[in-house]
């Protein structure tokens, strides 16, 4: 597979049968975003919560590129009264599209809707493992503090190959806690997010990077930049 970063939690994954997988498109309101909305492509968007900075452009894009929207029950409710299509699940459950299982799991956050003028209910929270074709396995952790489960569920169960969680803290985990995130759920690389896109969230990645080297040096951190594209080398073992 290949993962682009966008800024922020966006992340354009393209799978290895082409399958374009657009995570919490936040884009036009992104300030470290380096591209136009009217420049995405995608075959299926991902929502982890309604916080605008990762809602962002869902609507518009899966109203432009005719792509669906996997999303929490609640977000599905409010969706679909706007017309969008969407596929709503909840936490525990998977569904398969386009070749593609995604399953949705936990995240620790709140998670109101708050992309209209009085915020409403969006459910809770979620992450999403991402299996791709062959059997590749991504996590995006969304919006998270830390918790237990990403070691005895995400880590000991459903065991993913590369990981994407945020560092940005005050939001969410800050360094230190995203790297005991990526001991416990062990994959064999880790990307940051939700840094320094704000001054609220400014953090040295070099910095996660290191506790994560101290915490198990057998784990690879990937810093790239925002467009950047990451392909990591995962092998049948």
């Amino acid at each position: 597979m290949e993962i682009t970063w966008l800024g922020h939690s966006t992340f354009l994954v393209e799978s290895n049968e082409g399958v374009k997988i657009l995570i919490d498109p936040f884009i036009s309101n992104n300030p470290a975003c380096p591209i136009p909305v009217e420049e995405i492509e995608a075959d299926i968007i991902c929502v982890t919560h309604g916080h605008s900075d990762h809602f962002g452009d869902a609507m518009e894009l899966s109203h432009n590129l005719n792509c669906p929207i996997i999303c929490i029950h609640e977000i599905g409710l409010f969706l679909a009264k706007q017309g969008i299509n969407k596929v709503s699940m909840n936490k525990g459950g998977s569904l398969v599209l386009e070749g593609i299982k995604f399953t949705m799991l936990d995240a620790k956050h709140s998670g109101a809707l708050d992309i209209v003028e009085e915020p409403v209910a969006g459910g809770e929270p979620a992450s999403f493992l991402i299996t791709m074709e062959n059997g590749e396995k991504l996590f995006h952790a969304g919006d998270t503090a830390l918790f237990g489960d990403m070691k005895t569920i995400i880590g000991e169960i459903y065991k993913p190959d590369v990981a994407i969680l945020p560092i940005g803290d005050k939001f969410t985990m800050g360094p230190f806690e995203a790297a005991l995130a990526t001991m416990w759920i062990n994959p064999k690389y880790v990307l940051p997010m939700h840094y320094n896109t704000f001054p609220a969230i400014e953090q040295d990645p070099a910095v996660f990077s290191n506790f994560v080297t101290q915490l198990n040096p057998k784990i690879e951190t990937i810093v790239i930049n925002p467009l950047e594209t990451f392909v990591p080398e995962l092998k049948d073992e």
